[in-house]
């Protein structure tokens, strides 16, 4: 061990910045490294994968799915029954991220402080009651408080996967592992459809169609929060599904992440890092844009489709393509991010098609033949690209902050700016424009087409940052230039380098890694593109 290290890991116990167990983890890592083989990294990620991953999917699936039978509803008369007038259902559709937006501090306190098994059953919970009270509300003002409450309870839920994620796999792993669960943004609103046109169909003399839909899928969240608290682990340390001979072997794989395992400690310090950094704010600027897109479908995906002359049953079967469509997206575009190991380029190119279909929904007239349904309704399918960019940008965010409180809070600005992306797409479509939404699409356009730019100078800046990252090493005796194997798709140890920065000798490049320094402290981190 470096007396570096031991100053720093001397440093973070004396201030209480590590907690026992992360500073006990942290000081036998640095000092003993554990033989892990290629074998051993498989059988420990698929052990993971079964218990860490499968609870991911399940809740994130549950979320998705009781924030998209918000536009079923309203296809199967929630509009008429709750006597909604004006914009009071776009103001419905932005209560809930405007709730996660406000509790956005409060959020990325509580995923460092309290342990995720305990965390994130309590979220579920109270999202689920939410969703449930929903179907007892027939007026604008409970709709808008029972929506609230969704959003509020809802807004910890993205931060919280992604630094879950981050915790137990390695960057290269990460991509598909956040496409996983993120991707059910397309199940969800497959089964969405297909629930909303068997539900719809039940006849009951004292339940309205809507009313049955958000009734089934509230109580199903809600019962599934035994199960998430019962399988979820909150860290690798107290992981019950490893034995004490491979919680080692788990620490060590996720060395080459530089980011460490995770902290109970909450750093001031790492929060005013993240709130002066230029990338901070084009990961801001990148999702708010993007997310102002996925509002629109999420919320008026159904009705733009009923715009095109489809009765409220065709409107739920025919927004199942779409959501298959999603699925597809999420997936190919990060696995595409994860072998082309270009997550910039990758993101770009998705939403090309995007613009595509925002100039066919803009510029096509409407009509009730053939001849206009068509291209109209591909022109409506090609914006299920945009799902593809969320799962990229959150890795593209947890693969380049190292330290648990700055991943917090820059996953909390994700949130935050997906929030208020999803405040401002609702507002853009008024009532009185449909059932075209000629302006909104038209703003719509333009908004993706700036987001192409964001994404491009996102990239150079991760560029600067390693030529300064690699100006650092030599100031400190390493190698300019350093193999980042968290990115390889198989495993391999770190190399040694002398004090002249030459490989193979007497100092080892990860004692760090578990310090819980962020990634501007940590001179051997290195950014991804």
């Amino acid at each position: 061990m470096t007396k570096e290290t031991e100053q720093h890991i001397e440093t973070a116990t004396k201030e209480g910045m590590l907690s026992t167990k992360h500073a006990d983890l942290a000081a036998s890592l640095a000092a003993q490294r554990v033989t892990l083989t290629e074998e051993d990294n498989k059988r420990i990620r698929r052990k993971t994968d079964k218990r860490i991953l499968v609870v991911l999917v399940w809740v994130y699936f549950l979320q998705i799915l009781d924030k998209t039978v918000l536009g079923y509803g309203a296809t199967f008369g929630l509009q008429t029954d709750a006597n909604l007038t004006g914009n009071q259902y776009s103001l419905i559709g932005s209560i809930a991220p405007i709730a996660q937006l406000a509790w956005q501090p409060f959020s990325m306190y509580l995923i460092v402080r309290v342990p995720h098994r305990i965390l994130m059953p309590a979220l579920v919970f109270g999202w689920g009651v939410a969703q449930t009270l929903m179907s007892a509300c027939k007026s604008f003002p409970s709709l808008l408080a029972a929506r609230f409450f969704l959003g509020l309870f809802e807004a910890g839920c993205l931060p919280l996967f992604s630094v879950i994620t981050s915790q137990w796999y390695r960057r290269a792993e990460q991509p598909v592992r956040v496409a996983a669960w993120y991707g059910t943004n397309g199940w969800a609103t497959i089964i969405a459809a297909a629930l909303s046109y068997g539900l719809g169909h039940i006849n009951s003399p004292h339940l309205l169609p809507w009313q049955i839909i958000f009734l089934f899928v509230g109580l199903l969240t809600v019962v599934s929060v035994i199960p998430a608290w019962y399988f979820l682990d909150n860290d690798i340390p107290s992981a019950r599904f490893l034995t004490e001979e491979e919680k080692p072997m788990a620490v060590e794989r996720l060395r080459a992440n530089q980011t460490g395992t995770g902290s109970r400690e909450f750093k001031m310090k790492h929060v005013v890092e993240a709130i002066l950094e230029p990338k901070t704010y084009l990961w801001i600027a990148m999702t708010l844009l993007l997310n102002v897109g996925a509002s629109v479908t999420n919320v008026f995906g159904p009705l733009i489709l009923s715009g095109l002359g489809f009765d409220p049953y065709k409107t739920s079967l025919l927004n199942m393509p779409f959501g298959a469509m999603q699925f597809i997206v999420i997936m190919l575009g990060s696995w595409a991010a994860q072998k082309a190991r270009i997550k910039g380029a990758v993101l770009t190119v998705l939403m090309l098609p995007v613009v595509a279909g925002l100039a066919v929904l803009y510029k096509m007239p409407r009509g009730d033949g053939a001849a206009q349904q068509a291209p109209l309704l591909v022109g409506y399918y090609l914006l299920a690209f945009l799902f593809g960019g969320n799962p990229l940008i959150v890795t593209w965010i947890v693969g380049n902050t190292a330290g648990t409180t700055k991943k917090s809070v820059n996953m909390a600005g994700f949130n935050a700016a997906a929030a208020a992306g999803n405040i401002i797409g609702p507002l853009l479509f008024n009532k009185k424009d449909s059932p075209e939404y000629i302006p909104g699409l038209r703003a719509c356009l333009a908004i993706f087409a700036t987001l192409v730019a964001v994404i491009l100078i996102q990239w150079v800046n991760l560029i600067f940052l390693n030529k300064l990252q690699e100006r650092k090493r030599v100031r400190n005796g390493k190698p300019a230039k350093m193999v980042d194997h968290s990115m390889q798709s198989h495993y391999h140890d770190i190399e040694e380098f002398n004090a002249d920065g030459e490989q193979g000798a007497n100092q080892t490049v990860g004692e760090q890694a578990f310090l819980d320094l962020t990634d501007r402290e940590n001179d051997e981190f290195v950014y991804i593109y």
